[in-house]
């Protein structure tokens, strides 16, 4: 046990020090081991997610995003789950063309982008359940964190750049939990609403530099 915690508390550190961000998303990065614990410890009060969503862009600078994440976490009370998670995020961007189906790009993106990019969102979760566990019931979902492109290059949008900082991650959820187990209450699929915003004000952009992405979709996800 203390070598599987050892390896955990040098995995949070290593995360901290490779990845260019502002002290608060150092500290969220620290707590991962303390969160992800009971997953290797197997405690009666550990909770775990996996999830799968699709989420459309909404406003100019449009992005449509397909990611997987995991969340391992406490049930501290039947209705109230708490947890960290790590997921991988595909973003494409929806860039305007021209008559002949050509992309339209300003003079400004001189510097080296790509329409699609791999960003890493890592977050806080809380979840709040709304019924009994053993039937269907509802379920309120917050994830907020951060998120990090992969690589050097911008992700180009249809009027500026998002930067390889962090950004800012929000993405609630609202839906439906159901069993899937008649032995066991922790088993269930969720199906969900989920609204995403990613914004930062670290990006390239000829007259400001904030960028809000804002999304909406479907998640699917399996507890246990």
């Amino acid at each position: 046990m203390k070598r599987i915690n050892r390896l955990i508390a040098a995995a949070a550190l290593i995360i901290a020090a490779v990845i260019p961000a502002r002290a608060q998303y150092f500290q969220l990065a620290s707590q991962v081991r303390d969160l992800i614990t009971p997953a290797l410890t197997g405690g009666s009060a550990y909770k775990g997610f996996v999830e799968a969503s699709v989420l459309a862009g909404i406003g100019t600078n449009r992005v449509t995003f397909y990611g997987i994440s995991t969340t391992q976490g406490y049930q501290y009370r039947p209705w109230f789950f708490m947890g960290a998670g790590v997921g991988i995020d595909v973003a494409t961007a929806v860039l305007p063309t021209d008559i002949q189906g050509d992309v339209v790009r300003p003079p400004y993106f001189g510097h080296s982008t790509a329409s699609t990019k791999a960003m890493i969102p890592l977050f806080s979760d809380f979840r709040f359940n709304i019924g009994k566990a053993s039937g269907t019931s509802a379920y309120i979902d917050l994830k907020l964190g951060a998120t990090w492109l992969i690589g050097g290059s911008y992700l180009e949008l249809a009027e500026k750049c998002l930067g390889s900082s962090a950004q800012f991650y929000f993405k609630p959820s609202v839906g439906v939990r159901i069993p899937v187990s008649t032995t066991t209450s922790k088993r269930a699929i969720d199906i969900g609403l989920t609204y995403q915003l990613i914004t930062s004000d670290r990006n390239y952009a000829p007259y400001s530099s904030t960028v809000s992405l804002n999304n909406i979709g479907i998640t699917l996800a399996y507890e246990w």
